[in-house]
């Protein structure tokens, strides 16, 4: 026991048991859980590679590994009822040491720190909730695709500063959400690039002079390539903050999506209307019908919002090199974040893949909120020759004189007083200006059809893009398997 890592020589003593508690043996089963398996595949091609390079024998490598294996067999059950006294990984290790003896358990830090191993834990954990995410997001865009192209007829009026304003399609409004989905995609995979460099052999923060092949242990572990730089490797995670911002935008793109939803689907709208499957009722109230899965959205989204700022603050102020702050507590809003986001992006795509439009009453509020009167403005500028500014104020005065007479369309005041108006209002209905509205990504249906085209186009780079990266990972899992396999029975 004396060489056990209970004692380091230079200290001798335990860490006070009220910071052990908040420290380390807080949720210790779950930490074995979320962590442990992937510390055993990064000390499998850690040992692996130090018996290839022939820094370690042969032969404690394959005690090392056997014993590594039925640890993860039996699911680690040898020591969820240990102490843990410095931390999950430390426990861990003490283990190997007292099952196989200093001479093996010892030789597991050799071309190694804690300060790699975690920044490498780091990147392997986060690949299965960062691809489910991905696929999430890629489902709800497929969907948005589909959608945008079913209801490209759909005239609706746009709105700004919550007042109706021009006629567009219920299908532009949604291939103008999927290009904004397009881009939150993009934002996340950008992070890719980060999450397949491997900071394991960058050591404490210096390197080191054991002749180990870090190319060898990140190709074993599924990256595709190692750090060039040991104190960035160990000191960075920059990239987890490139990770929170693109969700945080993305979080903000769901939240203003379901509030749109919301309001479409209030009495008072009758834009929408959702199936029984996805609404809720009251308590007290049994008219209700009420569309909460909405309001988790909204809610939901926020944790990457909280989880960037955390994370940010964290980090600021702090040395470029290892630390505690940084490495660890930066890193701790991650997973929530992660799993509340791809649970926000799931529940939008139910409630938009289930909502139903109300195309008469679209309509109907698309032409009694004057959504035409711009178009109108404008083609007495071209057929008249006058400047658009004039024409402007001639149509708000009409439309002022229409609200007067107790009207609700411009066609009605045009048909009781023609000399109001200087060009034919034939044409000027909602379906019509949308139909003209060719130019700037207009909802004309030919820009609609081009716009959903170069979505689908995007959507299946993205789609290759993740289904590579998750296949190599795998693979690689499944690969050290097998070469562990095969060296344990040399």
């Amino acid at each position: 026991m004396a060489h056990t890592i209970g004692s380091t020589g230079r200290i001798n003593k335990t860490l006070t048991a009220t910071a052990r508690r908040i420290l380390f043996e807080r949720n210790l089963n779950e930490q074995i859980s979320n962590d442990l398996f992937y510390i055993c595949q990064i000390d499998l091609a850690h040992v692996l590679m130090l018996a290839e390079r022939r820094i370690i024998s042969e032969k404690s490598a394959k005690r090392l590994i056997n014993t590594i294996a039925q640890l993860i067999e039996h699911e680690f059950s040898e020591l969820r009822s240990r102490p843990s006294f410095r931390g999950l990984f430390l426990l861990y290790e003490n283990y190997l040491i007292e099952t196989e003896g200093p001479e093996i358990g010892g030789l597991l830090q050799m071309g190694r720190s804690r300060n790699d191993l975690n920044a490498t834990l780091i990147k392997l954990r986060l690949r299965q909730p960062y691809s489910l995410l991905i696929k999430a997001l890629l489902r709800l865009q497929a969907m948005l695709i589909c959608r945008a192209k079913n209801h490209a007829a759909v005239v609706m009026p746009a709105y700004t500063h919550s007042q109706a304003a021009e006629p567009i399609t219920y299908g532009h409004y949604l291939a103008g959400v999927a290009e904004a989905i397009r881009r939150d995609i993009d934002g996340l995979m950008s992070t890719a690039r980060d999450l397949d460099i491997s900071p394991l052999g960058a050591g404490a923060v210096a390197g080191t002079s054991v002749p180990i092949d870090p190319t060898r242990t990140a190709e074993l572990l599924g990256f595709t390539s190692s750090a060039l730089n040991s104190v960035d490797a160990v000191a960075s995670r920059d990239w987890i903050l490139r990770l929170l911002s693109a969700m945080a935008i993305h979080g903000a793109t769901l939240s203003r999506i379901a509030t749109d939803l919301l309001q479409w689907l209030t009495a008072e709208f009758q834009f929408l209307s959702l199936p029984d499957e996805l609404v809720g009722s009251s308590s007290a109230m049994p008219q209700k019908r009420n569309p909460f899965l909405l309001e988790h959205v909204q809610g939901r989204t926020a944790s990457a919002l909280g989880a960037f700022v955390s994370a940010m603050s964290a980090t600021r102020n702090v040395p470029f090199t290892n630390t505690i702050a940084v490495g660890t507590e930066s890193v701790r809003p991650v997973w929530t974040a992660l799993a509340d986001l791809t649970d926000a992006t799931i529940l939008l795509r139910l409630v938009i893949s289930h909502a139903q439009p109300n195309p008469e009453r679209m309509l109907e509020r698309a032409a009694n909120g004057f959504t035409t009167a711009t178009a109108i403005a404008t083609r007495m500028a071209l057929e008249k020759g006058i400047d658009f500014r004039s024409a402007h104020r001639a149509v708000g005065e009409a439309i002022s004189e229409t609200l007067s007479r107790g009207m609700t369309s411009l066609e009605e005041l045009a048909a009781a007083s023609p000399d109001l108006f200087e060009v034919s209002l034939s044409s000027m209905d909602p379906k019509s200006c949308v139909e003209r509205a060719i130019y700037g990504g207009g909802p004309a249906h030919d820009n609609l059809d081009r716009t959903t085209e170069i979505l689908y186009q995007h959507w299946r780079q993205q789609r290759q893009a993740i289904r590579a990266q998750t296949l190599r990972w795998t693979q690689a899992q499944s690969k050290l398997g097998l070469l562990m396999r095969e060296f344990a029975a040399h």
